[in-house]
């Protein structure tokens, strides 16, 4: 497993929020950064923002946060966390009845065959390497996947594409772009050829629109890009 430096994790003071209520808060998640605890026993994103939370608005004891959805460890971009009991079954609701429109960057190295497209696969994951594999038609315990594409611009050795999803499988977008030839730039386990210096890969969650679960006013929010030459280059 890849390690990660500390000096480039979120903490409670680089917290990057792009948008904070009463309710929800949303932050640009760093590469590396790992939104829930799993058996790396890293520090999860989720604490930072209780640290974070607990400190800007001086809180002792226990700060309430709730994880509404994740992004896979080596991407960036925006994570909703819910702030409050009442905003959390809502905006998991809003995820279930797919009420959320999430919109990500990806950089590829190969242009794909159609500028604009959508790709339907089955992917089965296999939990013992952590991976997805794609297949044609429907195979034992695979679940149907379903991505739409657009190439948005053409750098000088790389394509962005702008991915938009229908379903929201393990390493979707990931999974589904290597299988048609395009994997993701410094995406060792779907096929790119070499890693990225920090330890990322190009794919980053860069806008979400929803209707706020409690205010009901309208939310569209836009992740700055990372810090990389390449990403740069893309505006």
């Amino acid at each position: 497993m890849t390690k990660f430096s500390d000096k480039v994790l979120s903490n409670k003071n680089n917290l990057q929020v792009i948008y904070e209520d009463n309710h929800i808060i949303v932050v640009n998640k760093r590469a590396g950064d790992i939104v829930q605890g799993d058996k790396t026993g890293d520090k999860p994103l989720s604490d930072v923002v209780k640290e974070y939370i607990a400190d800007k608005y001086n809180k002792p004891g226990n700060v309430y946060l709730g994880t509404v959805h994740r992004l896979d460890r080596p991407t960036t971009g925006l994570v909703i966390f819910s702030k409050t009991s009442k905003a959390l079954p809502r905006l998991n609701k809003l995820f279930v009845s797919k009420d959320i429109s999430k919109t990500y960057w990806a950089l590829v190295k190969n242009s794909p065959e159609k500028e604009i497209g959508t790709l339907i696969h089955w992917l089965k994951k296999n939990p013992k390497n952590n991976k997805s594999k794609a297949h044609k038609n429907e195979v034992p315990d695979s679940k149907k996947a379903i991505l739409h594409y657009k190439t948005i611009k053409q750098l000088d050795n790389y394509y962005l594409l702008e991915v938009n999803l229908e379903t929201g499988r393990h390493h979707q977008i990931r999974v589904q772009l290597s299988t048609i030839g395009c994997p993701i730039k410094g995406d060792l386990k779907y096929g790119f050829d070499r890693s990225n210096k920090d330890a990322s890969i190009s794919l980053h969650a860069r806008n979400i629109k929803f209707i706020h679960p409690v205010s009901k006013i309208n939310l569209n929010i836009t992740a700055p890009l990372p810090i990389d030459t390449v990403w740069q280059a893309c505006l």
